[in-house]
């Protein structure tokens, strides 16, 4: 800890705690110092020269002379390789068993004395040396990987490694995770150690609390997803390449990966963005579907402070005929920021609140930190003592409990990562439902404490059970987030096997979608965080989690009426759209901002209340295929370069085109079209893409544009489903999929896909089922 994170430490959380931080730094890292020695002299290893090869089901074996390769071709279509022996599994990332081999894949030698497996979707080619190189059916170059290199410890330890990339000169990196600065990534290095950047950030901060080793990259030679399956902290270094340069030769991009210790294993889908995201949430897990109230509006502080104000907001959401389903309480409605408690003064009778407001149509929604307070007589701490033989809190090399300093005071941390751990905290949820809440959101769990920001929680030496394998932080840091959304998610479905469980998360890992969604952690107010919220969401959307969204108008900071109502509209086009932030922030209800702020939020939540059809159409498809709700404009067409380039819109579906003001004082703005006719929602004049075009952005609105033949799932006047048809161009044909809301429980309704064709300057709906008749009302616009 430095100077400059000790008086943020005591500004944060007062002089007397502030200053229990630098005992708790002290410990830690004494604790490293003593259990994790230094590296000293290490031996420098490649893998030599080809000594030869065994082929086994999906692929098989290739030797070297200091090492092995393994690949495996799964059945669908994903391929495996790993070297020094390493498996597809344990892996936190996979939901269950590994995927089956493909049979048809064969290993055979190459014609330049390498090997090679042929699949149906790529062709994997190792030379003598221990390069791979993945290669479309065609044969152009998706991806070169040059032979890795370790480095190990001569008194034995863990060996780090590196692995070098090359892409195609014009590919273009996505992905890593939850990025500020994306979602295209540029050239820089992105650490991979999940974080708290300590209290704000914008878009030039690096680690943010949800990194993965998982990136995209897109070229003319077609999509691929890369995924090296390794939860130790680690670095990724890109170069974007360049075409031409002056010579004729073009410079390949570069993608460089260094972890500190761990497997060196990969997994890489390739194909259509569609395809890819279907192929890696096949590999991960299928994302978890929110109840259909979890895609409403939404609204947090930090500092409601008591039954009486929350009352009073809802109160105002309703006399100002603001629509509202959830609203979620922060740390101030525990007893001392003890989690799994209540104060009763401010909060005399939670569950007849909850009840009360769930009549108005309203949810509740807690937050949980992992840190246990430890203090014998408090009931988690004490029955989490006695989990196990050891307890289930985490313990240092010497078996002394881990304590660090959060907003109880001094803690101690469940260890996740231990299955016995995971069953006692996922019964403690019991006491937030009988309490009234329908859902949690998990804060804090990167870990962190007033440590340091920016250091992990716990010393990298502390011990984890890691599902029985046993290791320390170094390994488990990165993934506890993720055992923890885990933990919360079970429990919620043992408790309400009825009901589908509403759960997000600020920290996780590859795989997280299948608990929950995530949000924006501590966005910074200005445009610049504005600007960043929008690329978390399509960066993590990239990385298979589709459900998230920032804290609309920043968490800390009091942001302009024009820069809070920009924020408001693009909530209102993402998947979580919530209102929020710090106690020392001001208030974030619209009617705060003055009444043309407010008549306009107004208009945004209408809007996103009548797409609400719309919206649980899109939690389906992602359920279903992976899909992104918040695609990038390059999804239906990665080929096009221009809208690669694209960072400031964005695809909601395959149906709607948002392109949100991330500037002060913009009232008309450029936006790049994909291929066909786009209408301007507003005005329905049309557009024929690709190409560019100036559309108006007054202050009550941002411009959205929907593709000509789409059918979108509205919300009608009588409140039933209704669908809203734009009139195709005349010879050409359009469509849309609609999955009707089936309530919040696992019963999961058809799927309904609608055509629409011009005939006689008529447009033509016809479903394409049983019977064939469309039996919901039809709107049609844009003849």
């Amino acid at each position: 800890m430095n100077g400059r994170d000790l008086v943020r430490s005591v500004k944060m959380v007062g002089s007397v705690q502030g200053l229990r931080t630098v005992r708790s730094a002290w410990r830690r890292q004494r604790a490293d110092a003593r259990s994790l020695p230094a590296r000293g002299a290490e031996r420098a290893r490649v893998p030599g020269l080809l000594v030869g090869a065994e082929p086994g089901p999906g692929g098989g074996v290739v030797r070297f002379a200091r090492s092995e390769l393994r690949i495996r071709v799964a059945s669908g279509g994903a391929v495996f390789w790993a070297w020094d022996g390493a498996e597809p599994l344990p892996s936190y990332a996979l939901p269950g068993p590994a995927p089956e081999p493909d049979p048809r894949a064969v290993l055979e030698p190459d014609k330049d004395g390498g090997w090679q497996v042929v699949s149906e979707r790529l062709t994997v080619v190792v030379s003598r040396h221990g390069a791979v190189e993945l290669r479309t059916p065609g044969g152009v170059m998706l991806r070169r990987e040059l032979p890795p290199r370790w480095w190990e410890p001569l008194a034995g330890g863990p060996a780090r490694w590196v692995q070098r990339s090359e892409v195609p000169a014009d590919a273009r990196f996505f992905g890593l995770g939850g990025r500020a600065a994306g979602p295209r990534l540029r050239d820089g290095a992105y650490e991979l150690w999940n974080t708290d950047p300590g209290g704000r950030f914008g878009p030039g901060d690096d680690p943010l609390y949800l990194t993965m080793p998982v990136q995209v990259v897109v070229s003319d030679a077609g999509t691929h997803l890369a995924f090296h399956d390794n939860s130790w902290a680690g670095r990724v270094r890109l170069r974007e390449g360049e075409e031409g340069a002056g010579s004729g030769h073009d410079r390949p991009g570069m993608c460089e990966v260094r972890m500190d210790g761990g497997p060196l294993r990969c997994w890489v889908v390739a194909g259509t963005p569609a395809r890819v995201l279907q192929g890696w949430t096949a590999l991960t897990g299928a994302p978890a579907l929110p109840p259909s109230w979890a895609l409403g509006p939404q609204h947090a502080r930090w500092g409601f402070g008591s039954a009486r104000e929350v009352r009073r907001i809802v109160a105002g959401y309703r006399e100002r005929g603001l629509p509202l389903s959830v609203l979620h309480l922060d740390i101030d409605h525990y007893d001392g920021h003890r989690v799994f408690t209540v104060d009763r003064d401010r909060f005399p009778d939670l569950p007849q609140l909850a009840e009360e407001l769930r009549e108005k149509g309203v949810r509740l929604v807690s937050i949980i930190d992992p840190a246990v307070k430890a203090e014998p007589g408090y009931p988690v701490f004490d029955t989490g003592t006695a989990v196990g033989g050891a307890g289930a809190f985490v313990r240092d090399a010497r078996g002394r409990m881990v304590r660090g300093e959060v907003w109880p005071g001094e803690c101690v941390y469940p260890d996740f990562t231990d299955p016995q751990v995971r069953r006692w905290w996922s019964g403690l949820y019991e006491e937030r439902l009988t309490q009234g809440f329908s859902g949690v959101w998990h804060d804090m769990n990167e870990p962190v404490s007033f440590t340091a920001f920016g250091e992990p929680t716990l010393p990298r030496s502390a011990r984890h059970v890691l599902e029985g394998r046993g290791g320390d932080h170094r390994e488990a840091h990165n993934v506890y987030g993720l055992a923890m959304a885990r933990a919360g998610y079970e429990g919620l479905r043992r408790l309400r096997p009825d009901e589908r469980p509403f759960l997000f998360s600020r920290s996780g890992w590859a795989g997280m979608q299948r608990y929950g969604g995530t949000w924006s952690g501590d966005v910074t107010t200005g445009w610049p965080g504005l600007r960043a919220s929008l690329s978390l969401v399509l960066g993590l959307g990239l990385c298979g989690v589709p459900y998230s969204g920032p804290d609309v108008g920043g968490f800390g900071g009091s942001p302009s009426p024009e820069l809070y109502l920009r924020w408001f509209q693009l909530g209102a086009w993402l998947p979580l759209f919530r209102t929020h932030a710090a106690r020392d922030a001001g208030r974030r209800e619209p009617w705060e901002f003055g009444p043309e702020v407010l008549e306009h939020a107004r208009a945004a939540l209408v809007e996103r209340e009548r797409l609400h059809p719309y919206f649980v159409t899109l939690a389906q498809l992602a359920r279903l295929t992976g899909a992104p709700y918040v695609r990038p404009l390059w999804w239906g067409e990665p080929g096009d370069r221009a809208l690669r380039e694209c960072e400031d819109a964005f695809l909601l579906g395959d149906a709607l085109l948002v392109a949100p003001v991330l500037e002060r004082g913009t009232d008309r703005r450029a936006v790049r079209l994909p291929r066909g006719r786009w209408y301007d929602t507003a005005t329905g004049e049309a557009y024929e893409g690709p190409g560019q075009v100036l559309v108006d952005a007054p202050l009550s609105r941002v411009p959205v544009l929907v593709r000509a033949g789409a059918v979108i799932p509205v919300r009608g006047a009588d409140g039933g489903l209704e669908l809203e048809v734009w009139a195709p161009p005349a010879g050409r044909t359009g469509g849309g999929v609609v999955v009707p809301d089936g309530g919040d429980g696992w019963k999961l309704p058809e799927a309904e896909r609608y055509t629409t064709r011009l005939v006689d300057g008529r447009v033509v709906v016809e479903f394409e089922g049983a019977g064939g008749e469309v039996v919901h009302p039809v709107r049609v616009r844009g003849v």
